[in-house]
C-alpha cells in the first residue's frame, strides 16, 4: 500500500512539471539551460533569446532596464512560466530589483562566480573574464569586496568575445588564436598588477562556458569557474518549495524544452543543431517556419 501511495505521489509531480522562463540576448544562456536540464530532468524549459536586441552587454543601463522589463513582462504572458532565470550577467547586475517589483513570479540572476573561485583559489590571484559592463557595475565590485576581499581580481572585459562566440554558434569558425590572446591579455595584466599567478578564472559571461572545454585546452593550469551549478541548484530550491512539480529521477521530462527568439535569425540552420544537442527544439509554426517572439 505505501509502495503504491508512493509511486502515486511521484507521477503526480512528473505530470506537474514545472515551467522555467531562461532569457538571455544571445545563445550564451543555453550554458545555464544545460546546468538546470541536468540537476532536474523533469523541467520544462522555454529559452528565449533576445536576438532582436543582442548584445546587451552595450546598452546603457536604462535602455537594458527598459528592454528586459518589456521582453519578461511580455514573455510571461505568452509562456506561462512558473519561474524566470535571467540568464545575463549585464541584466542580472543592472535590472534585476526592477524586474522582481514588476513580475509576481520568482526570478533568479546570473552574477559572476566570484565566491566559489575565492574559495578554490590557491595563489589568491583571480581572473574575472565578463563584459565591459558587468566588469565596470558596482554589483560587481560589491561581489568582490564580500568575497574575495583577500584575493587579487585581475579584471578584463570583452565585449568582442560575446560576438565571437555569438557567431561561432551560429555556424562561423572558433578562432583560438583570437582566445589565446585574451588569455595572454590577463596573463600580462596579473604581471604588472597582481603579486602571485592566476590560477583562477571566472567566466562571468553566460556566453564563455559554451567553449569550456576550448579554454581547458588552451590553458589547462588554470580552473574555470561560472555560475551555471549554482543557478540550476537555486533554480531547484525555489521549484521544490512547494514540493510539486520536480523529482530527482534521472530521466528526460516527456516535455518538450524549446527555444524562442525575438527576430528571425538567418542562421537557424546552424544554430539548431547545436541546440538540440541539449534536448532544445526551435519554437516552430505548424508549417515548419521559426515562430518569432516579437516585443516591440
Amino acid at each position: 500500500m505505501n509502495s503504491q501511495l508512493t509511486t502515486t505521489s511521484n507521477t503526480q509531480a512528473e505530470l506537474a512539471t514545472k515551467k522555467v522562463l531562461v532569457v538571455d540576448s544571445g545563445v550564451g544562456g543555453l550554458s545555464i539551460c544545460s546546468a538546470i536540464i541536468d540537476a532536474i530532468p523533469t523541467v520544462e524549459i522555454s529559452y528565449l533569446s533576445d536576438s532582436a536586441a543582442f548584445p546587451y552587454g552595450e546598452k546603457s543601463e536604462t535602455a537594458l532596464i527598459d528592454r528586459v522589463s518589456k521582453l519578461l513582462k511580455h514573455a510571461s504572458e505568452h509562456l506561462k512560466p512558473d519561474l524566470i532565470v535571467v540568464a545575463c550577467n549585464t541584466a542580472s547586475t543592472v535590472a534585476l530589483p526592477i524586474i522582481r517589483s514588476d513580475i509576481a513570479l520568482p526570478i533568479v540572476g546570473v552574477v559572476p562566480a566570484i565566491k566559489p573561485a575565492a574559495a578554490i583559489t590557491q595563489s589568491k590571484v583571480i581572473a574575472l573574464l565578463a563584459t565591459p559592463g558587468t566588469v565596470s557595475r558596482h554589483y560587481t565590485q560589491q561581489l568582490i569586496e564580500e568575497f574575495a576581499s583577500d584575493c587579487q581580481v585581475i579584471s578584463l572585459g570583452s565585449a568582442q568575445l560575446v560576438r565571437h562566440i555569438e557567431e561561432y554558434l551560429h555556424g562561423g569558425a572558433l578562432d583560438e588564436s583570437f582566445l589565446q590572446t585574451i588569455i595572454n591579455e590577463l596573463k600580462q595584466k596579473a604581471l604588472a598588477n597582481a603579486d602571485g599567478d592566476i590560477d583562477t578564472v571566472v567566466l562571468g559571461c553566460t556566453h564563455f562556458p559554451l567553449i569550456r572545454e576550448t579554454w581547458e585546452t588552451l590553458e589547462n593550469h588554470w580552473q574555470w569557474v561560472d555560475s551555471g551549478k549554482a543557478i540550476a541548484d537555486r533554480v531547484k530550491s525555489l521549484l521544490a518549495g512547494d514540493n510539486t512539480g520536480i523529482t530527482t529521477a534521472k530521466h528526460q521530462s516527456a516535455h518538450q524544452h524549446k527555444a524562442w527568439f525575438t527576430s528571425e535569425v538567418p542562421t537557424l540552420a546552424k544554430l539548431e543543431h547545436y541546440v538540440q544537442q541539449l534536448g532544445i527544439q526551435i519554437a516552430r509554426h505548424e508549417n515548419g517556419q521559426q515562430a518569432v517572439l516579437h516585443i516591440d
